[in-house]
């Protein structure tokens, strides 16, 4: 780019040629370089010399590509007009052209230089605003190429759903980095590991160039990428930290002095094929002075990394619930009956249901995870400590509201290392507005996000043994198309990489290692649209059904339990002068007629008995 409109063809085939430099770090540098804390995007508009000056340092240092100020010019990181933060944009490109025209008028320099328009993560609420964020960055990337960008920059990513659309809005028309951020142990803040971070990027046709920034530093960085495969077809890239920062006075700073380190891990870095090197934060223009001085850029075959022996597989264990030989062995449906764990410490009611149910034929026990927000003992502890006191099969709920990813995965490494293989996958209830000034709700990622978390860990960790993993189904849904649309994504959600979805219900039923469970259903018309799931996904499904015992007990859940159907002819079975015998029985027959309903698609059905009153399991079933 510079002064000069290129191809993308032409910019891979220079890079191809000789291995390139990006620039370093622009926030860390702008804000040591000029003491504050302010934004430096900001500056685009209120102190554009301070921009062409960094610019312009980076360049002679000996960068050959510089990255736009714009990192952070997005609605949600600056307290701007929708105006102003266009002509940041804007100004960001402008900025960047005019450093290189007044650099080579000084100098007579010749030697070509590209201007990438940068584009950071955008930081939002991965249920709420998915939609949003695709909008903004697809109103980004508009900018950039009405300004004559033809290179672009997404970095600093923790996964890249929410920026395909855009991705594809630039398809040809331009040059396509993306950067992904992971920790030192590979992976994201999405919980997604470096490997199927590049997977999925090598799979876009229309990105040329993938790779990692920030996150880690030169070391950690050069770790991860000893263990990967270069995508096919894509340039690889390689821009770590200076190292790892301290907090001074509210201030991320980069101490001492390690640039032979840094070049020599960069070195390292090069020779196991990366193209495309550089620098993010705590470097500075001296960094780049000594890649550029240093590092070797010709461009020679990658290195070959160390490989293990060629090891025979043992066939994949399956452990799911509804493939032992005690589901498989008989001509009835699937059971599953849902165990509330208690708000306190006196577990002694679930324990008993559970041996209760111990020779009954139930498939597998549930284990909802603090349902409503309310709290409620550990579901995966309290599953561990009924399968290793009954021995039957357990299924925790795990829901995403109260755990980012880091949590998440050790959360599930937990439960695997006990024996607990099967998870019910859900988004999660909100926290109780009550209680939302003391408690907040963490929602990183919704339930097919962990799913794919959970796809990602089969793929690496539980390979022997793969965990078996399904979803709940909400068919009361106003719009049941938004449902059946959901329910399709998270069949998706655990396909192996590169497997496509097609339309047909048996091969997805064939090939999915998957299930889910519906809400309580207690019409015809709740039947019906469960039905109507099953006739467009061929998902596996288990039919929600919830026996209630008392008009209290059905009122209360009609009024202030979401997702649960309660009519008023529902109501009307219940009086309010019943015995406990008299209200039992009236659950019962309503769980027999649901059933009726169901029979001819349900592959099973799953209980949730209120107060966990299990003996009602044996009178309905018989």
């Amino acid at each position: 780019m510079g002064n000069t409109k290129h191809t993308k063809e032409q910019i891979r085939e220079r890079i191809q040629q000789k291995k390139i430099l990006f620039d370093g770090a622009f926030g860390t540098y702008y804000g040591g370089k000029y003491d504050t804390k302010q934004l430096p995007e900001l500056a685009n508009l209120e102190a554009p010399e301070r921009v062409r000056e960094i610019h312009t340092e980076y360049l002679e240092a000996g960068a050959q590509i510089l990255r736009t100020n714009t990192f952070a010019a997005n609605s949600f990181c600056m307290d701007r007009s929708k105006e102003q933060i266009e002509e940041t944009l804007r100004s960001g490109v402008r900025l960047a052209r005019e450093a290189v025209a007044a650099w080579r008028e000084r100098t007579g320099e010749t030697k070509e230089v590209y201007i990438a328009g940068d584009i950071g993560q955008i930081p939002g609420d991965a249920l709420a605003q998915k939609d949003t964020l695709c909008r903004e960055y697809k109103e980004i990337c508009r900018i950039f190429l009405e300004e004559g960008a033809d290179f672009f920059v997404f970095e600093t990513f923790s996964e890249m759903e929410e920026l395909l659309p855009a991705i594809k809005m630039i398809g040809e028309q331009a040059f396509i980095t993306v950067q992904f951020s992971v920790n030192q142990f590979g992976y994201s803040n999405a919980g997604l590991s470096a490997r199927k971070l590049l997977q999925r990027a090598g799979e876009a046709k229309e990105i040329d160039a993938v790779g990692f920034n920030c996150g880690v530093g030169p070391s950690h960085m050069h770790r991860i990428l000893q263990i990967l495969e270069k995508p096919e077809g894509k340039l690889l890239t390689a821009l770590p930290n200076a190292g790892y920062p301290q907090m001074v006075t509210g201030r991320m700073i980069f101490t001492g002095d390690n640039k032979d380190y840094f070049v020599d891990r960069m070195q390292q870095m090069t020779a196991l094929g990366v193209d495309m090197a550089g620098g993010c934060c705590g470097t500075t223009p001296e960094y780049i002075a000594e890649l550029a001085g240093k590092l070797d850029l010709t461009q020679y075959p990658q290195a070959k990394k160390d490989t293990e022996p060629e090891k025979k597989q043992a066939p994949k264990e399956d452990r799911s619930f509804y493939h032992t030989k005690e589901a498989e062995g008989r001509n009835r449906k699937l059971i599953a009956v849902e165990l509330a764990p208690p708000m306190g410490i006196d577990d002694e009611k679930l324990m008993d249901a559970a041996h209760l149910l111990q020779k009954s034929g139930v498939d597998v026990l549930t284990f909802p995870d603090s349902p409503s927000g309310r709290t409620r003992a550990d579901s995966i502890l309290m599953a561990e400590k009924v399968a290793r006191e009954t021995g039957m099969c357990v299924m925790p709920h795990i829901c995403c509201r109260d755990k980012n990813a880091i949590a998440m995965r050790s959360q599930l490494l937990g439960a695997y290392i006990n024996g607990i293989q099967n998870f019910l996958v859900i988004t999660g209830d909100p926290i109780p507005s009550m209680v939302r000034t003391t408690v907040k709700s963490v929602f990183n990622f919704d339930s097919v996000g962990l799913m794919q978390i959970l796809a990602d860990m089969n793929e690496e960790q539980f390979t022997q043994a793969p965990a078996n993993y399904g979803g709940a189904i909400n068919q009361g849904r106003r719009n049941l198309e938004v449902e059946i649309g959901r329910v399709k994504k998270k069949m998706a959600a655990v396909l192996p990489t590169n497997t496509q979805l097609p339309s047909s219900a048996a091969f997805l039923m064939a090939s999915l290692a998957t299930f889910f469970l519906t809400q309580p259903i207690s019409t015809q018309e709740s039947a019906d649209r469960v039905r109507r799931i099953k006739e467009e996904t061929g998902a596996r499904i288990l039919c929600g059904i919830m026996p209630f015992v008392s008009l209290k007990n059905a009122t209360f859940m009609k009024n202030e339990m979401a997702g649960i159907d309660v009519t008023d002819e529902v109501l009307a079975r219940y009086r309010a002068d019943m015995t406990r015998e008299e209200g039992e029985q009236a659950g019962v027959q309503l769980a027999k007629e649901v059933i009726v309903m169901t029979e001819d698609f349900a592959d099973g059905y799953y209980f949730s008995f209120p107060f966990n009153r299990v003996t009602m399991l044996e009178k309905i079933l018989n």
